[in-house]
């Protein structure tokens, strides 16, 4: 008999998780706290990586139609100093391995291939209490309960699963992205929408930088990128749409004016996303009927790598589950150990990242590592 297998979080790496379980023939069930699918926007594009995100993509059966939403060209890559000149200028060459696309899209096709009633929506985590034998008690704030062979955290950085087995908590890094959007842009913002181009887009220099993304349908998403303590952040009152422009503006006083374009004339709230990370190291001991994946198991500073790990982590447990049936302990054990090496490497490598943007180095750093140049090229230039 199959055990009853509950995951938490309807986020990419749940959805994987449960479509890959489907496809070998276990059932699962995922709750979700938001009321429906489309209760709340889901972030912008991806790059979907060939080591990981296709992998998991292509172990749930799914790889026609992820290639059908790639935005394509979305794999330019510009980078602009503060006065707009160009710094780096690569088209998408057309080789597919780093596709954009929306995480919405994405997440829409993960919902289309499960059985109806595998998400139950509404489903708000309050309390899990362990019933021995690794089974646990699960309670939602709507009142249902359910009972669990298998417990699995896919709930994010803000995790409930996470206390059962690990004390770590998300610790602020110093860093905070601002988010807004500009709309019809080679229409409304031509000098702005020339300036990105047809991918990526990042002017940065140490403490600082605006990162954009054009989105399929003319759209900029533009990421602000600030080091700043939550005490300026908490400062700023972010519901006074023109007080929050000015104030971030005038961090980049003196830029091009298509640069600070994306914020002045943003055309949305713009909302700060402080930046929260665990331990690189993070793990926990072997605890009977429960498990992490994704950002509840390795939140680290946003480097493309996050969402690519989360369905790898979700095709993996699932690849573990179906090769040890039976054998619960012996499957998480497996898909631990291995998670617990991977994620830590790409969580050293998210850091550094990070500090390639907006630190000492920034933007010579972060060229350096689009473009493939080592610390011992540097040197021997």
């Amino acid at each position: 008999m199959n055990p009853s297998i509950t995951i938490i979080g309807a986020g990419l790496g749940g959805l994987v998780l449960a479509r890959v379980l489907h496809v070998h023939g276990i059932a699962a069930t995922v709750y979700e706290a938001d009321p429906t699918a489309d209760a709340r926007t889901q972030g912008g594009q991806l790059d979907i990586h060939e080591n990981d995100g296709q992998v998991a993509l292509a172990a749930a059966g799914l790889t026609g139609q992820f290639r059908a939403i790639i935005h394509e060209g979305g794999e330019a890559t510009r980078v602009l100093s503060p006065n707009g000149e160009a710094l780096l200028d690569e088209p998408d060459d057309g080789t597919g391995g780093r596709p954009e696309v929306l995480r919405g899209d994405l997440r829409r096709i993960l919902l289309d291939s499960l059985p109806a009633d595998t998400v139950r929506w509404g489903h708000k985590l309050t309390s899990v209490r362990p019933l021995g034998n690794g089974q646990h008690e699960i309670e939602f704030e709507n009142g249902t309960t359910t009972v669990s062979d298998l417990l699995v955290g896919a709930d994010g950085a803000w995790s409930r699963v996470r206390s059962l087995l690990s004390a770590a908590v998300p610790d602020y890094v110093g860093t905070v992205f601002i988010e807004t959007y500009l709309h019809d842009v080679d229409a409304r913002h031509p000098a702005t929408a020339r300036a990105v181009g047809d991918g990526a887009m990042f002017a940065l220099t140490p403490g600082k930088g605006i990162a954009v993304h054009r989105e399929a349908g003319d759209i900029l998403h533009t990421y602000v990128q600030l080091n700043r303590s939550a005490e300026w952040i908490d400062a700023i009152d972010f519901t006074d749409a023109v007080s929050t422009k000015a104030t971030i503006a005038a961090e980049f006083d003196g830029w091009a004016t298509e640069l600070t374009a994306l914020i002045t004339d943003g055309e949305t709230a713009l909302v700060p996303r402080r930046i929260f990370t665990l331990p690189n190291d993070h793990d926990w001991g072997r605890t009977p009927g429960v498990t992490l994946v994704g950002d509840a198991a390795h939140l680290m500073p946003p480097s493309g790598d996050g969402a690519n790990l989360a369905m790898f982590d979700g095709a993996e447990l699932a690849r573990a589950i179906s090769d040890h049936r039976g054998d619960i302990e012996a499957a998480l054990s497996i898909f631990e150990k291995a998670m617990f090496t991977r994620s830590e490497a790409v969580a050293v490598q998210a850091h550094e990242t990070l500090d390639l943007c907006l630190g000492e180095q920034s933007p010579s750093g972060l060229i350096d590592l689009l473009t493939g140049v080592t610390s011992g090229d540097r040197l021997s230039q």
